[in-house]
């Protein structure tokens, strides 16, 4: 029962647990450094002026490219 609340979302998308969870760090780091990317851009807006809006276009890719199974 217990098992089924970590394995039935990654099964979804066609991953393991451990899988997912890789996807979903490497996903959060990429966030992250848009969301710096982004505070850095509102103080000098001269600097990283497509970095944030790239990485969303590229996570955005990333993600709707995966199925439901």
């Amino acid at each position: 029962m217990i098992a089924r609340l970590f394995t039935t979302h990654p099964q979804t998308v066609g991953e393991t647990y451990f899988g997912h969870m890789a996807f979903a760090l490497w996903f959060a780091s990429r966030l992250m450094l848009a969301a710096g990317a982004a505070l850095v851009h509102a103080i000098l807006p001269f600097l990283f002026e497509t970095t944030a809006s790239r990485i969303v276009r590229e996570l955005y890719e990333r993600t709707s490219k995966r199925s439901s199974h």
